[in-house]
C-alpha cells in the first residue's frame, strides 16, 4: 500500500504504521496538535504538520480497506460464531452524500451537487460532495464494503458493486432508491434474499398496494421494462421473476409496500415485514456516527487521496469498535436492568482512538488491551427505551 517502491524505505520519523495510526486519530484539534500529541506518546523527535501532510501522500487509502477486511470482517466471521437474525446474515445496503472540502483536485475526482433551501435563490449554491456506500451487517455492525465515488453516481451501481461481499442465504434490506428490476435480477442470480421498500414511483403492484386496495401480501410474476428487455439479456440476468409485495402499516397509519424474495407466507407472515424492515434503521445510525461521533466530513487534508483516506480508515475504526464492545456489550445485555444497556459510543470511540498506538505499534499484549478496554466500555453505558417514537418535526 505504498505509492512507490522507495516510500517509507529509510527510517523517519514518521514510518509507515505511525502515519496509518496518525490518519485513524483524526479530529476536531489542529492537525500539529495531533501530530504534537501522537510524537510525544511515542517519545519521537518533533515532526511539522507539512511534513506529515507530505507523508501521508506516500501511503494509499488502500491500506485501510485491507485493514477492515482482515483485521475486522474475517475476525468477525472467521469461526463462525456471530450474531444472526432468524438463522441469516441480515444486511442492509444504503447511500449518503458527503460534503468534501472545497477544493479543485477534490471537485474533479468527485464533483458538486446543486442545493438550496426552496425559499430563497440567493442561498442557493452547489457543494463539493462525494456518494458514500456501505453493505452493513446489521446484528454485527460491521461494513463488509465501502465505496466513495462521485457524487451523482447511481446508486444501484453501487449497490450491485457490494453484491460480491453477500452471499446465498444472506437477506439484504434496501431504502426505495433500490427497487429496480436490475437489482432484483442481480440478488436473485445469487440466491440472495431481500426486502426493499417500493416508492410510489416503483412497480405498478406496489402503487396499487400503497393506495391501500388489495389483499397485504401478493405474490406475482415480473419482467423489465419493454426497451431494457435486450440489455437484462445480454447481462445474464433472467427477464422474468417471481416476487412477493407485501404491505405493512407503520404506526403513523401509513402504509409501506416491500418487494421480496421471501415468497413462503407461512414461514415469513405478513405481520413479520414491519420488525423485519425496521432492522434497517441500523444502516441509519452507522452512517449518524459516522458523521457525528467520528466526524467523517471534518477531512484532515484538501487532497483526493487524503479524502479516501479519512473515509476508509473512519470505516476501519467503526467496524474494529464493534469487535472491541462486542464482549462489553454480551456482558450489559446479561444484566438485569429495567431497560436494555448499551455502551456508550462516545466512550468507547474516543478510548479506541487513544489506544490507537497500542493497538497497532504497542508491544503490549493484545489480550490485556482488550481487558483494559473492556473495563472502560463497562464504565457509562446508556439505557435504551424500546418503542420510542418520538414525533418528527417539519
Amino acid at each position: 500500500h505504498r505509492t512507490s517502491p522507495t516510500a517509507f524505505t529509510r527510517v523517519r520519523s514518521l514510518p509507515f504504521a505511525l502515519v496509518v495510526a496518525l490518519i485513524m486519530r483524526k479530529g476536531v484539534k489542529s492537525l500539529q496538535n495531533r501530530v504534537n500529541e501522537a510524537i510525544g506518546q511515542l517519545g519521537g523527535s518533533p515532526v511539522s504538520a507539512s511534513a506529515f501532510s507530505k507523508a501521508r501522500y506516500r501511503l494509499k487509502h488502500t491500506a485501510f480497506i485491507e485493514l477492515n477486511r482482515k483485521a475486522v470482517v474475517e475476525t468477525l466471521y472467521g469461526d463462525g460464531v456471530y450474531r444472526r437474525y432468524r438463522g441469516r446474515r441480515l444486511l442492509a445496503i444504503d447511500g449518503s452524500k458527503v460534503q468534501l472540502p472545497d477544493s479543485e483536485t477534490v471537485r474533479a475526482e468527485f464533483g458538486t451537487i446543486a442545493f438550496s433551501n426552496g425559499k430563497n435563490d440567493a442561498l442557493a449554491g452547489e457543494r463539493t460532495c462525494a456518494m458514500a456506500s456501505v453493505i452493513y451487517d446489521l446484528c454485527n455492525g460491521v461494513a463488509l464494503d465501502a465505496r466513495l465515488e462521485h457524487a451523482k453516481a447511481y446508486e444501484v451501481d453501487l449497490a450491485v458493486a457490494h453484491l460480491a461481499h453477500a452471499g446465498a442465504g444472506d437477506l439484504v434490506l434496501a431504502d426505495r432508491n433500490y427497487p429496480s428490476f436490475r437489482m432484483l435480477a442481480e440478488l436473485s442470480r445469487r440466491g440472495i434474499d431481500f426486502a426493499i421498500r417500493c416508492s410510489g414511483r416503483s412497480f405498478r403492484q406496489a402503487r396499487t398496494m400503497l393506495r391501500g386496495e388489495g389483499p397485504d401480501s401478493r405474490i406475482v410474476e415480473i419482467r423489465p421494462a419493454d426497451g431494457k428487455v435486450g440489455a437484462t439479456r445480454e447481462a445474464g440476468l433472467p427477464t422474468r421473476l417471481r416476487v412477493r409485495f407485501v404491505r405493512v402499516r407503520l404506526s403513523t397509519g401509513e402504509n409501506e409496500v416491500l418487494v421480496t424474495s421471501l415468497l413462503d407466507e407461512r414461514e415469513w407472515p405478513a405481520a413479520d415485514f414491519l420488525d423485519l424492515y425496521h432492522q434497517r434503521w441500523g444502516v441509519e445510525t452507522f452512517y449518524a456516527r459516522l458523521k457525528t461521533r467520528l466526524g467523517l466530513e471534518n477531512f484532515s487534508g484538501l487532497g483526493a487521496e487524503a479524502v479516501r483516506q479519512d473515509f476508509f480508515s473512519t470505516i476501519y475504526l467503526s467496524g474494529l469498535e464493534s469487535l472491541l464492545t462486542d464482549e462489553a456489550q454480551t456482558r450489559l445485555d446479561a444484566n438485569p436492568t429495567r431497560h436494555p444497556q448499551r455502551v456508550n459510543r462516545a466512550v468507547s470511540f474516543n478510548a479506541i482512538k487513544h489506544n490507537a498506538f497500542d493497538i497497532l505499534l504497542g508491544d503490549e499484549d493484545a489480550d490485556t488491551i482488550r481487558e483494559r478496554l473492556t473495563a472502560l466500555f463497562l464504565t457509562n453505558p446508556t439505557s435504551y427505551r424500546e418503542g420510542r417514537n418520538p414525533p418528527r418535526k417539519n
